[in-house]
């Protein structure tokens, strides 16, 4: 077995990519706290070629080194825009047509592997801070709320680990089926 090369990868350049149609996708990100979950959701957007990604309240905005550190450019290639409080953001996204929803443990959450993903709606994931989840303002808005079973002790993932794990589910209704 050998890897594969980079002109094997067919890797696109930036135009092609903002070209290119995407996930109908929008993460939220609701006062993430590190600039490297922030730089890692970047480069896992770019790879799953969603919408964008709005960055909310203490959530750091490129251009950072820190977040460029984990993004290896990919903030060039994603949309993203910068909203200071994340419920005003969550209502834009609803008037905007969006299925919104938390990612979070939650009464009522639904496990993701039940979760019916609908290929004709547009969805914007709601991921919350490394503390203290999604906001409590913004549960109450959201239209469905999924979560990831887990079996440690912990019961508590990265952020960016949940991103990956959510985008890959998505990602098979559109990409892969």
């Amino acid at each position: 077995m050998r890897k594969l090369s980079m002109e094997e990868l067919q890797r696109v350049d930036i135009n092609s990519f903002k070209n290119q149609e995407k996930l109908p996708i929008v993460v939220v990100l609701d006062n993430v706290r590190s600039m490297h979950n922030v730089g890692s959701t970047f480069r896992t957007a770019d790879g799953f070629a969603i919408e964008k990604i709005i960055l909310c309240g203490i959530t750091g905005t490129p251009p950072h080194r820190e977040i460029e550190k984990t993004a290896l450019g990919s903030t060039q290639s994603i949309d993203w825009v910068y909203y200071s409080d994340t419920f005003k953001a969550v209502e834009q996204l609803k008037k905007d047509g969006y299925t919104i929803l938390a990612i979070e443990q939650a009464v009522e959450s639904i496990p993701l592997q039940q979760f019916r993903i609908q290929t004709e709606s547009k969805y914007a994931l709601i991921f919350g801070n490394e503390v203290h989840g999604v906001s409590d303002e913004v549960m109450q808005i959201v239209d469905d709320c999924i979560e990831i079973p887990q079996f440690g002790t912990k019961h508590s993932l990265n952020v960016s680990v949940t991103i990956g794990i959510i985008l890959w589910q998505f990602s098979q209704n559109w990409k892969l089926l």
